[in-house]
């Protein structure tokens, strides 16, 4: 029982994000105050992403090509795979989930892995740390990018309009910041390493903000009558279903291809896994307004979700000894 209510144990950063909307819809930013706010927030998530380029390790992930078909399967995990299943979801609008939420969906199903979470899984369960690496840092690279792109192109085709205002925006926020850390990763890539923990803590305080901002629109807005608590279950339901089918198909993928037992694990692991760190200050650009606060809401409770299930995947893993694995050689290598 013990082992249970650690596994189920909620994430306190989660906690601390949920704290932050419940306080906003109390006490939301007006006026001039949510208007000076909402400038240092977007200042800070272009300093967020200057950080991330500068933290990414851009060459080990151009390295890990000679691993190019698990990193290829994993991509078409993160970047096809989860946005085919948001699109399927498109039935379950108006009836089980409103338009935002849905929005939302379909934004999680774009984004790219997590970093730091998929390699810590991947350790523990005795997978392939370096292919976890590389595949979770080279997801994050093109996740700049594609991200915007995907979620652009998916809300025009459930909404009939393409948010063409947002991407010089995008651009100057997220793109090129991202790059000049990259670029300036050389120089400043070994402070950034030794200022770590400060850094991690402000990274942390500026999603905080980002989503104290967007639940201050929403408690302003007038938009929470939307979220009942019949819906909010039946937003956590369809949420667990996504990480279950999506851990189902990469574990199957994995024995197609041939992969080794490391890089199931690791497959599992990173294509499964969606940013936090990336995806809320990637929302506060793309998604402005009242509704911004809705549209966060399935990423909140997907990385709940998919910390307490890969938890528990990576035990499962870490106690099955590889003696009872079939041997299988890396196809891709």
């Amino acid at each position: 029982m013990s082992r249970m209510a650690a596994r189920l144990k909620p994430d306190p950063y989660v906690l601390a994000l949920l704290l932050t909307a419940a306080v906003a819809a109390i006490l939301p930013a007006r006026g001039g105050y949510a208007i000076g706010l909402d400038h240092a927030v977007t200042v800070a998530i272009g300093l967020l992403f200057f950080l991330y380029g500068a933290r990414l390790p851009g060459g080990a992930a151009w390295e890990g090509i000679r691993h190019w078909r698990l990193h290829g399967v994993i991509l078409l995990s993160t970047f096809v795979l989860f946005p085919l299943l948001g699109l399927a979801c498109a039935v379950l609008v108006p009836a089980v989930l409103p338009q935002p939420l849905y929005l939302g969906l379909l934004f999680l199903c774009v984004l790219p892995s997590t970093v730091q979470s998929s390699i810590t899984f991947t350790s523990i369960a005795g997978g392939n740390v370096a292919a976890a690496i590389c595949a979770a840092s080279f997801s994050n690279l093109l996740g700049v990018l594609v991200t915007p792109l995907l979620a652009g192109w998916l809300v025009s085709r459930t909404t009939g309009g393409f948010p063409l205002d947002a991407l010089p925006e995008i651009v100057l926020l997220l793109l090129v910041p991202f790059l000049l850390g990259q670029a300036l990763r050389r120089w400043v890539g070994e402070w950034v390493r030794r200022h770590g923990k400060v850094l991690g803590r402000m990274d942390r305080c500026v999603i905080l903000g980002v989503v104290y901002t967007a639940f201050s629109e929403g408690t302003v807005g007038g938009i929470w009558h939307q979220l009942t608590p019949v819906r909010l279950l039946l937003l956590l339901v369809v949420s667990a279903v996504l990480l279950a089918i999506v851990l189902a198909v990469t574990g199957l993928l994995g024995r197609w291809f041939g992969f080794s037992r490391p890089d199931r694990i690791a497959l599992v692991f990173c294509g499964s896994k969606k940013s936090l760190a990336s995806g809320l200050p990637m929302a506060s650009v793309l998604f402005a307004g009242p509704s911004a606060g809705l549209l966060v809401l399935p990423l909140m409770l997907y990385h709940q979700l998919q910390l307490i299930a890969c938890a528990w995947l990576a035990r499962r893993f870490a106690a099955t000894t590889p003696e009872a694995e079939p041997d299988v050689a890396p196809a891709s290598r």
